[in-house]
């Protein structure tokens, strides 16, 4: 401590699953490098990453329609797909490698196999997932995915859904069995008890309220214990910023050219959650339907299993919301604090350009119970009102930036902001954020310190085997990776806990 001030390697910002990730590989690299984390609430992963706020799937495209495009000649692009699923399959590696050296214990409280399918109704629906179904299955990233629109085939795979249908309406349905489901609370924590026993200094209900440049390039951080209201200020040569939602207005207080122009439109989710033990135990798969017209990615219907606290559940949605706050635990003046002189055109055009996805989210806030539940029987034909409740899911704040389509362009994923000197980078957006955090940071690594990756890069390749490599065009690879990966993670051969 020097006159007040702390100095240390790294600092992140945000508790949250990148962040657990960033510093988890930075220690993995450069043990001897000193790390701090300050989290405004009192413990990890109580955000975007928490198991309530995340629908937890192993975003690998195996069942998300909307990284799937039909072009205007009728062919499916499936580049997209592609991306995503091998952006998983690092986080997979890596999460591997800590389970093989005990730095994380009983991935079964983490990740659990579980069927990724997706389900369409109409004729031209049917027809599209069939051609998607085509593009992918000639892909080896997506072997052993299978295709039916039999009903009987159906209510094998879907007896829940199948159950009271009417056959009037074609129904088509693909189905692979290697998907997880991931509890992204659960492996957060998990790794900031990791971080916490490597010496790392973790700072609950702390907030960093500014940032600013030193003379010498360093980052100096003011930063309130929420507590007693006390500031102290920490210094650091690296700062990432990982707050979720919050990342933007730090982002904004750096003052980086890099952060200018940007905004961030802020889209809440609601699920419904099945109480019903009868009908939760009827469902065993992540069913994603097509999203509706005017809604946004992340609005897209599906009807999960999941693995919480070694409960097995049943959850439905998400219903898009809005609020203003860019966190769930943030201030109702988030958006509008979030506007600039620098980014008040493209603010602007994005409103101009966005008004039926407003008139959507404005909508879907709007809906009764009983609406929500004539959507849900879109799905479940026979859902009754009181085996259901509403859970309101996490914040997430899509990017607003200028693109080559225009100003105030909608971004629909995760981006990461670095300064030009590597000395700050901040992680903004949404889906598929979680799944892919290993990516991300690798990303942020490549950079934010080109100067060590030569140094590095042998201790990554140790990690994550497939790093730098396409796992698409390496068949063999992908099938060592895949069984060693299912293996270690404990996705072979066991049998699903029944709760």
């Amino acid at each position: 401590m020097s006159n007040g001030e702390t100095k240390t390697d790294v600092i992140l910002i945000g508790a949250g699953i990148m962040s657990a990730t960033l510093g988890t590989l930075l220690k993995e690299l450069v043990p001897e490098w000193e790390i701090t984390v300050f989290e405004k609430l009192e413990k990890a992963g109580e955000e975007s990453s928490n198991e309530w706020n995340n629908a937890g799937t192993g975003h690998a495209a195996l069942c998300e329609l909307n990284y799937t495009v039909e072009k205007p000649d009728g062919s499916i692009d499936i580049s997209k797909a592609i991306k995503v699923n091998e952006q998983f399959q690092l986080s997979m590696q890596f999460w591997s490698y800590l389970v093989n050296r005990q730095l994380i214990r009983n991935p079964q409280d983490f990740i659990m196999p579980l069927p990724h399918m997706s389900m369409v109704q109409g004729e031209q629906n049917v027809t599209f997932l069939k051609k998607r179904f085509e593009a992918l299955t000639n892909n080896p990233l997506f072997q052993g995915m299978e295709f039916s629109e039999d009903p009987e085939k159906l209510k094998e795979w879907i007896p829940l859904i199948m159950e009271d249908r009417g056959t009037d309406i074609p129904m088509a349905a693909t189905k692979i069995d290697s998907g997880t489901d991931v509890n992204f609370g659960a492996l957060t924590r998990m790794l900031f008890d990791h971080l916490a026993s490597q010496d790392v200094e973790i700072r609950y209900k702390h907030s960093v309220d500014d940032l600013n440049r030193t003379a010498d390039g360093s980052w100096e951080l003011h930063v309130r214990n929420v507590e007693t209201g006390t500031v102290e200020r920490h210094t650091a040569k690296f700062v990432f910023i990982g707050g979720g939602g919050g990342s933007l207005h730090l982002l904004q207080k750096s003052g980086i050219p890099e952060g200018k122009h940007i905004g961030g439109f802020p889209v809440s989710g609601i699920f419904m959650v099945c109480h019903n033990p009868e009908v939760i135990d009827q469902h065993n798969a992540k069913v994603y339907g097509k999203a509706k017209v005017g809604a946004p990615p992340m609005s897209v219907p599906h009807l999960d299993t999941r693995f919480i606290d070694g409960q097995k559940s049943l959850l439905f949605g998400p219903f898009a919301g809005f609020s203003p706050k860019f966190l769930k635990t943030g201030s109702m003046l988030d958006l509008l604090t979030s506007v600039k002189p620098n980014n008040l055109v493209t603010m602007l055009a994005a409103g101009a350009k966005n008004l039926s996805l407003t008139k959507y989210l404005i909508e879907q806030v709007m809906l009764s119970k009983e609406k929500r539940m004539e959507e849900l029987r879109e799905f479940i034909p026979n859902a009754k009102d009181e085996d259901w409740d509403l859970v309101v899911a996490g914040q997430r704040v899509q990017v607003i930036k200028d693109t080559e389509a225009g100003k105030g362009t909608l971004q629909f994923g995760t981006e990461v902001i670095t300064g030009a000197d590597g000395t700050i980078a901040a992680l903004l957006g949404a889906s598929p954020g979680a799944s892919t955090a290993v990516h991300v940071m690798l990303e942020v690594i490549n950079k934010c310190f080109p100067q060590h990756l030569a140094q590095w890069e042998p201790k990554i390749k140790e990690m994550i085997p497939s790093y730098g490599v396409s796992l698409a065009e390496n068949p063999e690879l992908l099938r060592d990776i895949h069984t060693s990966t299912a293996q270690t993670l404990g996705l072979i051969e066991k049998e699903l806990v029944h709760s």
